[in-house]
């Protein structure tokens, strides 16, 4: 670890003020993931016509997320923690101003008289959420002990992760009772809420200047922003993103289209890779970060937890409101046998991280968990009891709770603090991109073991008309006798999906073994590397020393 600058002591928050920095960023956060799943698309496409325009509704969010994530990691390394004079580089004006951004989108969805008006609002909020979880991150690295940080970083996931979650059951509630546009108008309150709470506290600064002679200049922090590796990174993220939208829809799989796509992100990623190697430190991702098997072994965890958590979250819906015949709201509520357990292991893991000292007998054991909860829910069928779907959730919700705040730990102990927030995009970027890459595949099983279980289970039901029907809609056009063999059809292309989150589960255990065998910093101990002194600063304003 490294030693305090100057020999200074490290500052921290503590008290009111380190638990109203967890609040608010935790409020943007969870806004910011819930806006990701909240989308009420079908009466969306019923008041614009716009049945073709559904796959933009998610990737022009998507697209400007994972397009700008690095450079908004880049962006917070040259923004100072330090609040002073010059406010446009501290780093949460640099937060509030990613913030700012996504509000605008919200509102622009939120007003949207058309569907490329909301496509626009759904691409602008996606720019602002690039920089959010990071910098939600980055915030909480800054201003809490290193003993406290993995009950920090667990409560904020842990909330926040609801928001994927919760989104289906909000806006159902939202576009049954006002409108669907309060699916998006509901950030703005919520964010100016968050943003008065930040721009009241100071976030104190860690990180060592090279000249000590204050902030960096604009010109500066541009020239070091390294925009041409971000040009090749962004190309990369665009082209692959929309191949895996495009893909399976709009074009088959092995059109030119599809495959141009493909072939094209891959040489702007090897393109990326080259020039980032030609810069070296300045590069907007340093192989002094990315060469860090702490740091890949994380991304690669987390974006495989993505894929496993998003698969349950999509797919256990589709099972209550298809073959248990649920209302969308009855389901969302079916959900919290899963949500639960996630939200007080995530926390209560925190903690004992805290006590402990380490993190990855918790990640093991969370992919271990996954792997046994992905393995029974595969196994649902239509006869499927209370008690067994309710104890197939607990189960993966409990293993996901127990690791999901690992990757970030991982990194926040392994990485000097200057070079967190670019760990952190790393792993930010993986979380989406994973999910997005979990979510195209497990569409595809979906769709393919629909077709197959279909003529299956139920020999004289026209499987075109079912599938376009939708899950929802399926038995208006299934003759009675033929019902049952169409509801065992679904449990069985379920079940397919969650091989999906089993093979993603697979990989998180596999990965989590990346992030090394490593303590956390402790305030308190006899680790020789840690630094003498650190002084944190409670509700009050006064600072208390501990040597």
């Amino acid at each position: 670890m490294e030693k305090p600058p100057n020999g200074a002591p490290r500052e921290y928050l503590s008290g009111v003020r380190l638990w109203l920095v967890l609040a608010s960023v935790t409020l943007v956060a969870f806004v910011m993931l819930l806006d990701m799943s909240i989308i009420a698309i079908p009466q969306i496409t019923k008041d614009f016509h716009s049945l073709g325009d559904v796959g933009w509704y998610g990737s022009a969010f998507l697209l400007a997320n994972c397009a700008l994530q690095p450079l908004a990691g880049r962006l917070y390394t040259l923004t100072s923690y330090k609040a002073s004079s010059s406010l446009l580089f501290c780093v949460q004006y640099t937060f509030l101003a990613f913030l700012f951004i996504f509000e605008v989108g919200s509102a622009v969805c939120g007003s949207a008289q058309s569907s490329k008006a909301l496509i626009v609002g759904r691409a602008v909020a996606g720019l602002g959420g690039s920089g959010i979880m990071n910098g939600a991150l980055t915030i909480i690295s800054a201003t809490s002990p290193p003993d406290k940080q993995p009950l920090m970083v667990g409560t904020m996931m842990g909330l926040s992760q609801m928001g994927i979650v919760c989104g289906p059951l909000i806006g159902g509630a939202f576009t049954q009772g006002v409108s669907w546009r309060w699916c998006f108008y509901v950030n703005i309150p919520i964010g100016a809420v968050a943003a008065v709470l930040l721009v009241a506290i100071r976030i104190p600064d860690h990180r060592s200047h090279e000249d000590g002679a204050g902030q960096p200049r604009l010109k500066t922090i541009i020239s070091k922003l390294d925009l041409t590796g971000f040009s090749f990174f962004a190309g990369f993220a665009v082209m692959v993103e929309l191949a895996l939208s495009w893909g399976g829809s709009d074009y088959a799989w092995n059109s030119p289209t599809v495959i141009g796509l493909f072939c094209g992100g891959g040489v702007s990623l090897a393109i990326f890779a080259a020039w980032e190697h030609r810069v070296g430190d300045d590069a907007m991702i340093p192989a002094s970060v990315a060469r860090r098997h702490e740091v890949w072994s994380a991304s690669l965890y987390l974006g495989f937890f993505s894929g496993a958590l998003l698969c349950f979250s999509y797919y256990m819906p589709i099972y209550f409101q298809a073959v248990k015949g649920a209302s969308a709201l009855t389901s969302g509520v079916y959900l919290l046998s899963g949500i639960l357990p996630q939200l007080v292991m995530a926390i209560t893991s925190g903690v004992l991280i805290g006590k402990m000292g380490y993190y990855l007998p918790w990640a093991l054991a969370s992919a271990a968990i996954m792997l046994i909860g992905a393995g029974l829910t595969a196994t649902l069928t239509v006869e499927a009891t209370v008690a067994q779907w309710v104890m197939y959730q607990f189960v993966a919700g409990f293993g996901r709770g127990c690791g999901m705040q690992t990757p970030v730990i991982a990194i926040q102990n392994t990485l000097p603090a200057e070079q967190i927030p670019l760990g952190m995009s790393l792993v930010i970027f993986t979380q989406t991109f994973g999910g997005s890459l979990a979510l195209t595949i497990a569409q595809l099983v979906f769709k393919r073991s629909l077709e197959v279980a279909i003529p299956k289970f139920a020999p004289t039901a026209d499987v075109q008309a079912i599938i376009y029907a939708g899950a929802t809609g399926f038995s208006s056009v299934v003759a009675p006798d033929e019902l049952l063999g169409v509801l065992r059809s679904y449990a069985y292309a379920v079940d397919k999906t969650f091989y999906v989150a089993l093979g993603a589960s697979a990989g998180t255990f596999l990965f989590a073994w990346g992030m090394g065998w490593r303590r956390i910093q402790q305030k308190k101990g006899n680790n020789p590397d840690l630094p003498t002194r650190e002084t944190e600063v409670d509700g009050s304003g006064a600072e208390s020393n501990e040597a």
